[in-house]
C-alpha cells in the first residue's frame, strides 16, 4: 500500500526512522531499486542512472531548476515561436510542397530540447514540460514516413536525394532523436517518441550495414545513440551496427561531402581506423561524439583494441591540447584543433558543445578504467569551460567560451546554429547521472554534490547522503542509512588538484605547492585509507548511521603552463578547489588590462555575489599601470583587483576579462591594450 501511495522520489527521501519497519522498508528499495542500475560486467564501474540520484545541492539544484525553467522556456520559444524548427514536422506531416525552414539539421535541436525536458520532467515533475514535450513528440510521429526515414530537411526538399551525402547530418539527428526518446522512455514510461526512434533505427540498420550500404557518419552521433538503444531495448543489433559505425571510419569511405573542409579526413577523424589512432584531430564535437561512442562500443564488447586507442588520443587532448578551463578547440575556422600547444586565449573557440562532450567522454573512460583521473578531467570542464556556456539567468548563452576578451563578447539569445543552448540544457539536467558508480558492492563517489542515492548491495539496499558546500567549502558529510550490516566499499574521489596535480599530465602545473592532504573521519574518528587509482577506499562492515567526514584542503592555486603554450608566457592562472577564476572590467574599474599580477602576490578569499550567485572570489593589491599623457610617462598605482569564478563572468554586460595575469611588465607590454 505504502509503495503505491508514494513515488519513487518520496520512497528514496523518506526518513528512516518513519513508521515503516526496516524490513518493510527495505522490500520498498529492493522493488524500486532493483533496475536502476545497469550492472554492466565489462566495465569497472557502472554510472548509477541520474533518476536514481536526488539532487539537494545548494550550487546545482538552483541551476537544474532554473533549466527546467528559464532555459527550456527559451528553447521551446525559439523552436516554437522564433524559428521553423517544429513547424517543418507539420510541414512534413502535411506533405503540401512546403518549404523548409532554417538549416538542414535544425531537427537534432528539436531532439535534443526533449531530452533536456525529460531529464527535467524526472526532476520536478512538471506536467507542464511534459505537455509539451506529447504535443511535439505527436508532430514528429506525423512527420515519419512509412519505412521509417525521418528528417524535415529531405523530406521537404527531396527524399530521393537521402542518404547521399554523408555531411548532410541524417544520421547526426537520427542519434539525437534516439537519445531524446530513450530519456523521454525512461522519464514517463511512455513508449510513442521510442517506437518512432526504433522505427528509424531499424530502417538505418536495413539500409547499411555489412553487405549493405557502407556509410560514415559525417557528425558523429549515431554511435553513441545507438549503444544506448541496445542497452534500452537488449537487441543486440543496434550495438553491432554501432560497432561497424566506428569501425567504418578511416577506410577511406567517406563521400559526397558538400563542404571543401570536409574534404579534409582529419576533420571527420577519418584519417585511419579508430583502432590505430592516437592523435586529435579536426572538429572538436564530432570528436568527443566518435570516441564517447567508441567507449560505449569497448563498454559492451570488452574490445581491448579501443580502449588502447582511446587512451592514446585522451592523452594527446589531456596533456597538449585541452584550455585549463577544460574546453578544447582552439580555432574556430575548422571549430576544433590545429597542432599541439596551440592555445590562444582570446581567440580561443572552446565551443560549449566541445566542453558537453569532454564530460561524455571522460565519464565513459572512467567507466571503462575505474581511474578518477578521467572526473578529474571530467570536473574541470564541468565546472569551468560547459557550465561558462550558459548564463546565470538561464536564458542567455555563450557558443565560444574564450580565456580573454577586449570586452567584444557577449552572451546571446540563440544562435543560427543552436546547438550549444540545448546541450548545456540536457548536460545540466541530468547532472545526477555523474555523482555516483557502483560495481557489485563498491561504490564511488566521483562529484561532492549534495544528493541522496540508493545502492544495490548483495544483501540490502544501501542509502548515502551527501552533504557540502562545494565547490566553496572542501567539507562534506556522508551518512549511511542501511537495514542491517554489511560489508561493502565506498570510494571517495581524491581531486587531483588536492593532491598537488593541477592536471593529469604536464601541461599545467601549480607553483605554490600544498602539504596538506585529504582527511578522513568515520564516526569522529580518524581514519587511514588506502588509495587506490585516485580513490580513497573505504572497506568496511557499514551500519545505519554511520557518518563520513571528508575534508579537501581548498586553497588558492597558481598555474603555470607548459612553455610551449606561448600564449601564457610569464603570466599565470588562479584556480581553487574546482573553480578556474578570472579578472573582469565590472568587479575592476572597466580595464584589466593594464595590471601586473607578480608571482609572490597574495589571493586572499572573499564572499562575493555575481548577480544572485553566491560566489568565493578572489582579492589582492595589483600594481596597475597608468600612463600620463601630458609628460608621456608610465606610473603604476597598487589597486586592490577583484577575480572572480570564469563560469560567472559576462553576466553584467560587455566586460574585458583575462584568466592568464600577467605576471611582469614584459608580458604586459606585449598585450597591453
Amino acid at each position: 500500500f505504502f509503495f503505491k501511495q508514494k513515488t519513487a522520489y518520496e520512497i528514496s527521501t523518506r526518513d528512516w526512522s518513519s513508521d515503516v519497519c526496516s524490513s518493510d522498508l527495505f522490500f520498498l528499495l529492493f522493488i524500486f531499486s532493483a533496475g536502476v542500475v545497469g550492472q554492466n560486467e565489462k566495465v569497472i564501474i557502472n554510472p548509477v542512472n541520474f533518476s536514481n540520484v536526488v539532487v539537494t545541492d545548494a550550487f546545482w539544484k538552483p541551476k537544474i531548476e532554473k533549466v527546467a525553467t528559464k532555459t527550456l522556456e527559451a528553447c521551446i520559444y525559439q523552436t516554437e515561436v522564433k524559428t521553423g524548427r517544429i513547424r517543418n514536422f507539420e510541414k512534413a506531416a502535411r506533405n503540401n510542397n512546403e518549404k523548409h525552414e532554417g538549416i538542414f539539421f535544425d531537427d537534432s535541436d528539436v531532439f535534443k530540447a526533449i531530452e533536456a525536458m525529460s531529464y527535467s520532467i524526472k526532476n520536478t515533475g512538471s506536467k507542464e514540460l511534459e505537455k509539451k514535450a506529447d504535443e511535439w513528440i505527436d508532430k514528429i510521429a506525423a512527420a515519419q514516413q512509412k519505412d521509417g526515414y525521418l528528417n524535415t530537411f529531405y523530406i521537404l526538399t527531396g527524399l530521393n536525394k537521402r542518404w547521399e551525402d554523408m555531411s548532410m547530418h541524417e544520421d547526426y539527428c537520427g542519434g539525437h532523436m534516439i537519445e531524446a526518446a530513450i530519456a523521454y522512455f525512461d522519464a514517463t514510461g511512455k513508449r510513442k517518441f521510442l517506437d518512432v526512434a526504433i522505427k528509424w533505427a531499424d530502417h538505418f540498420d536495413q539500409t547499411f550495414g555489412p553487405g549493405k550500404k557502407d556509410w560514415v557518419t559525417g557528425h558523429q552521433e549515431l554511435e553513441l545513440a545507438l549503444v544506448k538503444l541496445y542497452r534500452t531495448t537488449k537487441n543486440d543489433k543496434y550495438l553491432k551496427l554501432a560497432d561497424w559505425l566506428v569501425a567504418e571510419r578511416g577506410r577511406k569511405l567517406a563521400k559526397g561531402y558538400t563542404w571543401t573542409d570536409w574534404k579534409d579526413t582529419g576533420y571527420t577523424q577519418d584519417l585511419v581506423p579508430v583502432k590505430e589512432q592516437s592523435e586529435i584531430t579536426g572538429h572538436a564535437v564530432r570528436a568527443m561524439y566518435l570516441y564517447t561512442g567508441t567507449a560505449d562500443v569497448a563498454a559492451n564488447t570488452g574490445d581491448q583494441d579501443y580502449l588502447k586507442a582511446m587512451r592514446r588520443v585522451w592523452e594527446d587532448v589531456v596533456y597538449r591540447n585541452m584550455y585549463v578551463t577544460g574546453g578544447i578547440g582552439s580555432a574556430g575556422s575548422n571549430e576544433g584543433f590545429t597542432v599541439d600547444y596551440d592555445l590562444p586565449n582570446e581567440k580561443a573557440y572552446c565551443e560549449t558543445c566541445a566542453s558537453v562532450g569532454m564530460i561524455f567522454w571522460n565519464q565513459r573512460m572512467n567507466m571503462l578504467t575505474g581511474n578518477a583521473e578521467y572526473i578529474d578531467v571530467l570536473e574541470k570542464s564541468l565546472y569551468n569551460g560547459a557550465l561558462d556556456g550558459l548564463s546565470l539567468s538561464g536564458d542567455r548563452f555563450f557558443y565560444g567560451n574564450p580565456l580573454a576578451s577586449l570586452g567584444n563578447h557577449s552572451r546571446k539569445e540563440w544562435f543560427g546554429t543552436a546547438c550549444c543552448p540545448s546541450n548545456i540544457a540536457r548536460l545540466i539536467a541530468s547532472l545526477g547521472g555523474y555523482i555516483y558508480g557502483q560495481k557489485e558492492n563498491n561504490m564511488y563517489v566521483n562529484l561532492f554534490v549534495s544528493s541522496k542515492s540508493n545502492f544495490n548491495l548483495k544483501k540490502n539496499i544501501l542509502q548515502l547522503e551527501q552533504e557540502t558546500n562545494y565547490p566553496w567549502s572542501g567539507s562534506v558529510k556522508f551518512t549511511v542509512r542501511i537495514p542491517k550490516k554489511e560489508r561493502a566499499a565506498i570510494a571517495l574521489r581524491i581531486p587531483g588538484w588536492a593532491m598537488n596535480k593541477a592536471v593529469p599530465g604536464d601541461m599545467y602545473s601549480f607553483i605554490n605547492k600544498n602539504d596538506e592532504v585529504p582527511q578522513i573521519k568515520i564516526n569522529g574518528q580518524s581514519f587511514i585509507y588506502q588509495a587506490h587509482q585516485g580513490y580513497a577506499m573505504i572497506d568496511r562492515e557499514w551500519k545505519d548511521g554511520d557518518v563520513i567526514e571528508y575534508k579537501l584542503p581548498l586553497q588558492v592555486r597558481k598555474i603555470i603552463s607548459r612553455e610551449e603554450v606561448k600564449e601564457n608566457k610569464y603570466r599565470y592562472a588562479l584556480q581553487r578547489g574546482p573553480i578556474i577564476y578570472c579578472i573582469e572590467g565590472a568587479d575592476n574599474e572597466g580595464d584589466i588590462w593594464n595590471l601586473i599580477a607578480p608571482l609572490q602576490s597574495n589571493w586572499r578569499e572573499e564572499s562575493f555575489k555575481v548577480m544572485d550567485e553566491n560566489v568565493v572570489s578572489l582579492v589582492a593589491s595589483l600594481p596597475v599601470v597608468k600612463t600620463d599623457q601630458s609628460n608621456n610617462k608610465i606610473n603604476t598605482i597598487e589597486k586592490s583587483i577583484r577575480a572572480i569564478p570564469y563560469y560567472t563572468w559576462c553576466n553584467r554586460g560587455s566586460n574585458p576579462m583575462q584568466v592568464w595575469l600577467p605576471s611582469s611588465i614584459q608580458d604586459i607590454k606585449i598585450n597591453y591594450r
